[in-house]
């Protein structure tokens, strides 16, 4: 849980991040326990929408890929109506065999 909190800290001082990326890596880490700590871990859009509050999908979109690209998550869209994306956690943040596991 300390490396959770330290990511979100690094969040908070990276210029480019918004209260919205913040709120979108907490929904993800919600995501992430509901799915018993598993990496990677099935998303959808609408869910994680809603954990964070982000109205439009279009910044959804943009935060989404923006943690993709600084690092902080794992992104694998499916683009099938159906089947899930998912997402992960980057393998040196983070160990899956446990809860008390770092991100």
């Amino acid at each position: 849980m300390a490396a959770y909190v330290e990511r979100v800290r690094q969040m908070g001082r990276n210029p480019h991040l918004l209260a919205t990326h913040v709120s979108l890596y907490n929904a993800l880490f919600v995501c992430w326990q509901r799915s018993e700590y598993n990496n990677p871990f099935p998303v959808n859009r609408r869910m994680l929408m809603s954990y964070s509050r982000i109205a439009s999908t279009a910044t959804y979109h943009k935060c989404i890929k923006e943690l993709e690209t600084f690092g902080y998550i794992l992104y694998y869209p499916s683009y099938h109506p159906i089947k899930g994306s998912l997402a992960g956690w980057p393998e040196d943040k983070h160990d899956s065999r446990s809860a008390d596991s770092e991100i």
